[in-house]
This record gives C-alpha cells, sequence and structure tokens, in this order.
C-alpha cells in the first residue's frame, strides 16, 4: 500500500491505492510523459509587452502509431493556442489533439474535484492508537469540508481523508497533453509557444561627474519570471519595442531599485535590427528561476557631455484674465540632458527608468534623483528630470490685466528670479499662452517656440537676482 500525506486544517489527507481499485477505462492509445530533463536546449525571447515565446527542444524515443504524449513542467501561463510542436528530425508527426493542464494538485483541489464522490474518513483512537474507517461522501468544500456518512452529516471532520486516485485533469505540475501519430524511434521534438507571466525592462544607472558637466552610462536588463516554471541554462532574447497583440495576457509586475554600479566589459548582449524592433541577444547561458527577479547587463559607456537645465513652466490661466494678480515663489524644475550619439554612446536604448548619482566631497555617491526614458533612438536627445531646485526661486505676480471685447485680455507680468547659489545659472520661462497673441513690450527678448508657447532664458548671477518684465496681448 502506498501512501501520500497532506497537511490540513481538519487533519490529514491521504492518498491511498487500495487493494481492488475501480476499473480503469482502456486506454484508446499509449501515453509518454516527458520531463524537463528532456530538454535539450531552451530559448526564451521576452518582449516589452510582458510576455515571452518559448521555444525548447526535447529528444524523446516515441512508439510507432498514436501515443498521449504529456510534455510536463511548461509554463503555467501558456497561451495553449499559441502551441505548436514540430519534429526536427526522423518522419513528421501528425498532431490530432491538445490539451493544457494548469489545474495543479493541492489538498484544496483535491478535495474539489471530490464533490459528489465517496472517500474515506480514518480516525485514530486517542487511547489504543487504533484506526478507524468510515466511507463518506464530499457535499461541499466551500469555507470547509461537508461530509455526508451512513447516518449523519459532518463538517471540519477530525483525522485523516483518504482518496482513491489523483483526477486525471489535476497535476502536479503545468503540463501540456497532445494525441499525436508517429512512425516510431528516437525523435528530437521542438515545442514553441507564447506565454504570460515574464516581463524585462531597462534600468540605467547614470553617474554625474563633479561638475556635472559630463555623464557615464551602465544599462541593466530587469528581467521578473512568474511563469509557474524554471528555465534552466536557457539562451535569452529581448525584444525592445511595441509590439502589437489582438489580446493582452495577464502579467505580474514587480519593481526593483537599480544598481549602483558598472556593467562588466564583454557582458553586454549583442544588439540588432529585427524589422521595426531591436533584439538582443546573450551569448552566454542563463537560468530564469521562477518567482526570480534576475539582473544582466545591458551596455556601458564612457563620459558622455552633459547640458543642465533649469526650467519653469507657466501657466495659460495667467493670460486670459482669470489669475490672481498675488505675487507667488516656485521652484524650477532641474533637468540635465545630453544626446545619444558620439563613439561613446549611440545606441538604441530601450525604455526603462535611469537613476542618477553623483559624488559628494568624500567621494561617496549620493542619489539625486530618476526619470523614465521611452524607446530612444540613435541620435535623439534624452532629458531627464532630476527634481526642483532647492537655491533658486522665481516669484512671478501679474501686475495689471485689462480684458479687450469678449474674447480678449493684455496683461502684464512681474517675475524676479532669485539664485542662492555661488554659482550664476540660466533659468529657462516656457509660457503656454492660449489664441492669437503677440508681446507687446518685455524687458528681454523672447523666442516662439510654437503656435501657443513663448520662453526666456534668464542669466540669474551667483547670490543675486533677475527681474523679468513683459506684457502680452491675447484674444481668444
Amino acid at each position: 500500500m502506498s501512501q501520500k500525506h497532506f497537511n490540513k486544517s481538519c487533519g490529514k489527507i491521504l492518498m491511498e491505492n487500495k487493494a481492488n481499485p475501480a476499473p480503469q477505462q482502456a486506454a484508446q492509445q499509449a501515453e509518454l510523459v516527458s520531463n524537463a530533463e528532456d530538454r535539450k536546449s531552451t530559448a526564451v525571447t521576452i518582449y516589452n509587452g510582458n510576455f515571452a515565446l518559448v521555444k525548447e527542444q526535447r529528444k524523446l524515443i516515441l512508439p510507432s502509431g498514436q501515443v498521449e504524449l504529456r510534455l510536463r513542467e511548461v509554463s503555467a501561463q501558456m497561451q495553449p493556442e499559441t502551441a505548436s510542436l514540430t519534429a526536427l528530425s526522423g518522419e513528421p508527426v501528425v498532431l490530432y489533439e491538445q490539451n493544457f493542464d494548469f489545474d495543479l494538485l493541492s489538498p484544496d483541489k483535491l478535495l474539489q474535484k471530490y464533490v459528489g464522490r465517496d472517500i474515506t474518513v480514518i480516525r485514530t483512537h486517542p487511547t489504543t492508537g487504533e484506526d478507524r474507517r468510515e466511507s463518506a461522501t464530499v457535499l461541499a468544500t466551500n469555507d470547509g469540508v461537508v461530509l455526508r456518512f451512513a447516518d449523519r452529516i459532518e463538517t471540519g471532520v477530525p483525522g485523516r481523508l483518504a482518496f482513491d486516485s489523483v483526477p486525471a485533469n489535476l497535476r502536479d505540475v503545468p503540463t501540456l497533453s497532445v494525441v499525436i501519430e508517429a512512425a516510431g524511434g528516437e525523435q528530437l521534438l521542438e515545442l514553441s509557444y507564447l506565454t504570460g507571466g515574464m516581463s524585462w525592462r531597462a534600468d540605467y544607472v547614470a553617474n554625474l561627474n563633479a561638475d556635472g558637466s559630463s555623464l557615464t552610462l551602465s544599462g541593466w536588463v530587469t528581467l521578473t519570471n512568474r511563469s509557474g516554471t524554471t528555465f534552466a541554462d536557457t539562451t535569452l532574447q529581448l525584444v525592445a519595442g511595441t509590439v502589437n497583440r489582438a489580446r493582452e495576457p495577464d502579467m505580474y509586475g514587480e519593481r526593483t531599485r537599480g544598481l549602483s554600479m558598472a556593467a562588466p566589459a564583454g557582458a553586454a548582449p549583442r544588439e540588432e535590427q529585427l524589422l521595426d524592433f531591436h533584439l538582443y541577444t546573450y551569448e552566454r547561458k542563463t537560468t530564469l528561476a521562477d518567482n526570480q527577479v534576475k539582473q544582466l547587463a545591458l551596455l556601458s559607456t564612457g563620459p558622455v557631455p552633459v547640458r543642465r537645465e533649469y526650467l519653469l513652466m507657466g501657466s495659460s490661466a495667467s493670460y486670459t484674465g482669470r489669475a490672481s494678480g498675488a505675487a507667488r515663489k516656485y521652484k524650477p524644475a532641474t533637468y540635465v540632458e545630453f544626446d545619444n550619439k558620439g563613439e561613446d554612446l549611440n545606441k538604441p536604448l530601450p525604455a526603462g527608468i535611469v537613476r542618477v548619482y553623483t559624488k559628494d566631497r568624500a567621494g561617496g555617491a549620493q542619489f539625486v534623483g530618476e526619470d523614465r526614458i521611452e524607446h530612444t533612438a540613435k541620435g535623439e536627445i534624452i532629458k531627464l528630470k532630476l527634481g526642483e531646485a532647492f537655491d533658486v526661486t522665481v516669484e512671478r505676480k501679474q501686475t495689471d490685466c485689462t480684458t479687450i471685447g469678449e474674447r480678449g485680455a493684455q496683461t502684464s507680468h512681474h517675475v524676479e528670479i532669485r539664485n542662492a547659489k555661488d554659482t550664476p545659472v540660466t533659468v529657462r520661462l516656457e509660457e503656454p499662452i492660449p489664441g492669437e497673441w503677440h508681446v507687446v513690450r518685455a524687458s528681454a527678448p523672447h523666442v516662439k517656440d510654437s503656435s501657443n508657447t513663448a520662453s526666456w532664458l534668464v542669466d540669474v548671477p551667483a547670490n543675486g537676482a533677475t527681474v523679468l518684465e513683459y506684457t502680452i496681448r491675447t484674444k481668444w
């Protein structure tokens, strides 16, 4: 007699092979079970859309004729409609049917499958240790077990529950069952399918030099595997870009912090263009364990020139006569900007978060902000918002407002920018202006960035202040 026990709040659950089991239905074809040990190679391509393409090759000895092949340890989030099984050696195989069994064995699942069926309840006498057995029918498993005995109904039954067998559609691991017809003999089969539960993103670390004039950039790929399966010693590829899909898979995400270190030389993947996307291939195989977050090197650059900017965005309400004339103080946002070109960069950068560090006087790295970039092609400008300036203050007020008809106004503005730093700064004021507009007068020249945007570059001396005054007429 073989037994298998599970812990359960009402006691123990026991799998039991009885001396005279109920006769099973005759098998219509031979059965063959394939485990992960049969894999000869595995390749996983993970996409930005939080899904992956899995390709695995298994070497099997197939019987001649029809066989039900159970491919165990596939992804628990497999999309079965995307599965494809191909013979890479020997005669082609004919596929008749496939079933994806992802209902995994557990005490609760086993009880649920036995609703309406008989089990054996085993109670042990506390003094003699003798086991007493009774047959019972499982009536329900919602919020506890309800059992019907020959003369009563009980809930929360103490003791052990014994079952005749495991239901055919209840697996200990995710399993793809396929019915095929084969010529027989040793063959190499390739199984490919799409799965959810796998994602990747890029994480970058930018290290600014002491004066903020240049930075070095290192990139890391952060992989998350929640597919329900471990892929050992696999070839890994990543696709950067937005691949259109008719249906979004369910996904699990996890946020981790980037690493403040440089990518090791030689560890970066090989990059190539794949239609309108970019494909990254790692030469070194890796293991993607289930419920694991893994980081792999993506890129590492030498010094890249950086431009710094202080930017304050205005409000369109200031030019329609609806804004208050009271003085208000603001802090401009601080940005660093660099070009994705040159000998040290000039690479397609997948979307991700860039975390920026700089060194203090003692030489220690300090975190100074982070921002997200979208997929960035070679030659594009990368602009990162780090936060708000502590020592630069902008105080602005509307000094005059005259309405012109029902849909027009002329407004005057006074802007004072104060700089408490020991170095001079340049602040960019960007003003969104609705409708038709023109600058009537200004103490400094402006730039018309677009049909509804004017901007001023204001130089502010160290430990000093600069005043900008201007009047704008609008019609909307």
